[in-house]
């Protein structure tokens, strides 16, 4: 494990995809209990606890590294390859390629 995100080159200034909930439960009528954004492209899936665990997935298919918790009164992030969590959660740092 990493001390530190390696991959805060790839976290963009993004927009919640679906904001009203997980992109692919919405789709299938399945349900979540937590969301989380992908900070790469704005996806938005549903945490490891919830039955699809669509963040990850997302993850796996895509290599988007950087998610940040899509709750309210939230403000944390995750880096899946370097397996950290970051308090706060990171911010872009520059426009979007």
């Amino acid at each position: 494990m990493a001390a530190s995100c390696t991959h805060l080159d790839q976290v963009h200034d993004v927009r919640a995809r679906t904001p009203q909930g997980c992109e692919e439960c919405l789709r299938t009528g399945g349900r979540w209990v937590h969301l989380r954004l992908c900070l790469a492209c704005g996806h938005v899936g549903c945490c490891d606890q919830s039955p699809g665990r669509h963040a990850t997935r997302h993850f796996r298919q895509t290599g988007h590294p950087v998610m940040a918790s899509f709750e309210p009164d939230e403000d944390w992030g995750w880096c899946y390859v370097d397996e950290l969590m970051m308090e706060p959660a990171p911010r872009a740092r520059g426009p979007r390629p």
